[in-house]
């Protein structure tokens, strides 16, 4: 036993080998005079940097600095120690590795690696994939942050920090961002509706849904900083009122949410931008200016050196596009193309089809929206630059698109030239008890085929027009939802007929791919059948999960906790992959489609392409790539990375 009790000649400290914060290599701690080493951890009087030793005790602190190197040549790694000094003669408790930030991680390995401490497979292996989204998220200002008051929690659903005033529909959020107002999205839940809204936004709240909720994952692949499922708010859209544990804030005042906690902070509170995303997406600071860049560079270079999987992104306009491939994506592996309804006119022209009585109405409407959505298309093959395409045909249930409350139906009644009756009636006719299981994916390709015609034409005719100016173009063209063979080879016959008609009458010849998504049990067990007609597979896992759990992702926030207690799911399975159920289902389709078709493309662009375990199982089921956000890529080719290098 020693004592650091004994006088103004002895004392207790705890320090690192290197400043956890940021990865500094510097002596990094805390120091007591005459107090024991709890005295230090009990807050009871307030420790002095470990560096004030240098003056007070000159010995030990250059004692300490040998420790230091000493430790780091034996553990290869930075350390956490407890030493107390006694009448002058300094004595080590104890050691071990170090807790330390996302930024931290990466300096601490890239510059052990420069040290030759370590070597480039070690710095890969040791920093979690995860703590890479610390690097790339907007973050507080750490000295506004300690003075902010929570409010309420949510889920952390995208993370990064964001200030805004509170709007609570997506259309005023949207004129107020145009006005240059920073605004934060509230909602109950969002919808695709609210998509312009959430791009607008600086942030996103809902009081409802999951971290796979379409909030998490719109915010995830827009980049926004999100926060979910938050019980404690109320929101009154009628009076625009955020009710929270008696306070009320109200339209136009300002809130904080950090994504990466789940807080909710009062007022404004001030935030700093990601440097990543400065030199790759805002291009307004140079590489050479920031040290963190330069070392997630290089930790990412060695991550794509060794990684066997691709890694695409989910992206769904040119600009997405551009900031994937900016961020390594090496393709799109999954483009919704529902997200492109609402630019501009173009939603009254879905609406306009939708209200549609006859073949030939809906034919008229669909003629407005071809010349939009090719556009969108030849952005984003222009934006690839020769990587291929992923593209999802329509995939939600009609009554998205449609306004539910009476004014905003008077609204579109108006606009179309029809009666609100009209309107009123085709939205019950709309109406679905379980719309996720209801009318939807393929479904709405074999009813309404003209809808799946045109946006195949769309699709074919881009491509000749950027193929002819140049540019490579490799479209792979995603019939979802298929359950049974007969749904694919159905669109099958319906795509390639399009395609035989764009070539004659462009005089070109266009390569794609025609495949499926896999998300719903039956697809797995009937695998074999479906590859004689499906090039690819692509697991879109939200909804395999959801239909093979028999679990809403946006309801299961209710019980999932008490479920994580009583061990039932050790995580949440709509953040990552349930590779014991869900997992088993991809194995067996990955089994009966080789079987059928050895050379069978097979990807992942569900939500958990984003998540390091998920990637690492992709990774041992053999498929040929991942897909996630863009802003989950780096994450996504870390952790592949680490699959690769796994015994």
């Amino acid at each position: 036993m020693v004592f650091g009790n004994t006088g103004n000649d002895s004392g207790s400290g705890v320090s690192f080998t290197r400043d956890p914060a940021t990865g500094e290599k510097v002596l990094y701690g805390e120091f007591l005079l005459n107090a024991q080493g709890e005295d230090v951890v009990a807050g009871v009087r307030t420790p002095e940097p470990v560096i004030k030793l240098q003056v007070e005790m000159p010995e030990v602190y250059r004692q300490l600095q040998d420790v230091r190197q000493t430790l780091e040549s034996h553990f290869h790694d930075m350390q956490d120690f407890e030493f107390t000094v006694e009448e002058g003669r300094l004595f080590m408790l104890q050691t071990r590795n170090g807790k330390r930030t996302g930024v931290a991680a990466v300096r601490i390995a890239v510059d052990m690696v420069k040290e030759k401490l370590i070597k480039p497979d070690d710095a890969i292996r040791r920093i979690p994939a995860d703590s890479l989204s610390q690097l790339l998220a907007p973050v507080f200002d750490s000295r506004a942050r300690k003075t902010a008051e929570v409010i309420a929690r949510g889920l952390p659903a995208g993370p990064g920090a964001a200030s805004g005033q509170i709007y609570f529909q997506a259309n005023e959020a949207e004129a107020a961002a145009h006005k240059g107002a920073k605004v934060l999205l509230v909602r109950v839940e969002t919808s695709p509706e609210d998509i312009r809204g959430m791009l607008a936004a600086e942030g996103i709240l809902t009081a409802r849904g999951g971290v796979s909720s379409h909030a998490a994952l719109v915010a995830r692949q827009m980049g926004k900083v999100c926060v979910c499922g938050a019980s404690d708010l109320q929101v009154d859209y009628s009076t625009g009122t955020l009710h929270v544990r008696g306070k009320n804030y109200r339209k136009g005042d300002f809130l904080s949410i950090d994504g990466t906690t789940g807080e909710i902070f009062a007022g404004e509170v001030k935030t700093s931008p990601s440097d990543i995303a400065r030199v790759l997406i805002d291009k307004d600071l140079q590489a050479s200016e920031s040290q963190t860049y330069r070392l997630f560079a290089q930790l990412m270079q060695w991550a794509d050196q060794r990684r066997k999987l691709e890694v695409r992104a989910n992206a769904d306009q040119p600009d997405q596009v551009e900031h994937a491939v900016a961020f390594g994506a090496q393709g799109v592996g999954l483009c919704r193309t529902e997200h492109m309804f609402f630019e501009g006119a173009r939603i009254d022209y879905v609406r306009q089809m939708i209200l549609a009585e006859n073949a030939e109405e809906r034919g008229q409407a669909l003629a407005k929206l071809l010349p939009e959505q090719r556009s969108d298309f030849a952005g984003i093959f222009r934006a690839l630059g020769g990587r291929p395409a992923t593209i999802r045909l329509l995939d939600p249930p009609l009554h998205e698109f449609l306004p539910h409350d009476e004014a905003a139906q008077r609204d579109l009644a108006d606009k179309l030239g029809i009666s609100v009756d009209r309107v009123s009636r085709r939205v019950k006719e709309l109406h679905e008890f379980n719309p996720m299981l209801g009318h939807r994916g393929c479904r709405l390709g074999i009813v309404y085929p003209e809808i799946s015609e045109m946006q195949a034409r769309a699709i074919f005719e881009a491509a000749a027009d950027v193929q002819s100016s140049g540019v490579k173009v490799r479209p792979e063209i995603m019939i979802p939802l298929v359950g049974f063979p007969k749904e694919l080879e159905l669109q099958l016959a319906l795509v390639h007929k399009v395609a035989t008609q764009v070539q004659k009458e462009r005089n070109v010849k266009l390569s794609y791919l025609v495949g499926t998504m896999i998300e719903v049990p039956r697809a797995c067990v009937v695998a074999d059948e479906i590859a004689k007609s499906a090039q690819f597979f692509s697991f879109g896992t939200n909804d395999l999960t959801q239909t093979s759990l028999g679990m809403s992702r946006d309801d299961a926030g209710s019980f999932l906790p008490r479920y994580q207690e009583e061990e039932i799911v050790r995580q949440n399975p709509f953040a990552v992959l349930d590779q014991t159920g869900v997992g088993k289902l991809m194995e067996m389709a990955v089994k009966l489609g080789r079987t059928t078709r050895k050379d069978i493309k097979l990807g992942i662009c569900g939500e958990h392409g984003g998540d390091p375990d998920s990637v690492k199982f992709c990774h041992r089921l053999g498929l040929a790539y991942v897909s996630c956000s863009p802003f989950r890529l780096p994450i996504a080719r870390l952790a592949a990375a680490q699959a690769a290098l796994e015994k």
